[in-house]
């Protein structure tokens, strides 16, 4: 990993810092504080208390209606989960999939890790490719960093069900994790939803425009990076673009339903577009949600 690389992560943290700063009155680090809660007690329900905060088990009971309160756990560790598999390998030279998600993940390393923060690795195929444990401080992103840029993969293949549920075996404390995958997959809803039922869990979707309108180019080889091998396809028959943006389509709102119905932040970020204005929506977001609960 070299200087440059390390500069260039720093430019983008302080970027969406000082824009922050400017937007959210000094509120930026509740991208990574504010729900690292752990439970402390029950109380009556008074007027103006969250709807999400009710314990409806002990309230069935007949005894009044009590909310959950929490206390703030100091300790609170970021997790970022990679997904490195081959259907990250889209894109323009530079500006991959591959290439955008790992540069969020070290920026917002990077801005965790001056938060205060634990922060910890999980790098994905189909099979566990690098994992940090979480710990604090510039030495602590200096690792990470590299764990991001300097690993080379083992497999190519993609197992998004696997990669969760890798984490849920491995996260035992209520933490922040950040997916960042293009969630090209199918049968992972199970344990990403167990995921958002016992963290706080955050989904930034990688999507690049060459997904969903292709060229009708005739007969076509299609090297499958995953597989390894090529594929012939006919890209004129057949409504063929149609069908590939249609399915790329479904694919996205399936996935920000999911998100949706789970309380689980969703961010799609295009590879032709600048990190740091979505990445801003994102804080945003997260403050006002953060701030009614």
């Amino acid at each position: 990993m070299n200087q440059q690389l390390f500069s260039k992560l720093r430019k983008y943290e302080i970027m969406i810092r000082k824009v922050a700063n400017n937007h959210l009155q000094g509120d930026y680090q509740s991208l990574f504080k504010g729900s690292g809660l752990e439970f402390d007690d029950l109380r009556p329900y008074q007027y103006g208390d969250d709807v999400r905060t009710i314990e409806w088990k002990v309230s069935a009971k007949g005894h009044g209606t009590f909310v959950k309160t929490f206390r703030e756990d100091k300790e609170q560790s970021v997790y970022f989960l990679l997904d490195i598999s081959g259907s990250q390998d889209i894109g323009q030279v530079g500006q991959k999939k591959i290439d955008q998600g790992k540069i969020i993940a070290g920026v917002l390393t990077l801005a965790a890790i001056f938060e205060g923060s634990q922060v910890g690795l999980i790098s994905y195929s189909d099979q566990k490719e690098k994992v940090i444990l979480p710990g604090k401080g510039s030495k602590q992103a200096v690792k990470v960093v590299r764990g991001i840029f300097d690993h080379q993969n083992i497999s190519l293949k993609t197992d998004l069900s696997g990669m969760f549920s890798y984490a849920l075996n491995l996260i035992k404390k209520r933490s922040i994790i950040v997916v960042i995958s293009d969630f090209i997959d199918e049968g992972y809803e199970r344990p990403f939803r167990a995921m958002a039922e016992k963290h706080d869990l955050v989904a930034i979707q990688l999507t690049d425009p060459r997904e969903s309108a292709l060229p009708s180019l005739g007969i076509i080889p299609v090297f499958d990076k995953e597989k390894g091998r090529t594929t012939w396809v006919n890209t004129a028959f057949g409504g063929f673009s149609k069908k590939i943006s249609e399915t790329f389509t479904t694919e996205r709102d399936h996935l920000k339903l999911i998100c949706k119905k789970n309380q689980i932040n969703y961010l799609a970020i295009d590879t032709t577009e600048d990190i740091v204005l979505p990445l801003m929506e994102l804080f945003k977001y997260r403050n006002k949600s953060m701030k009614r609960g």
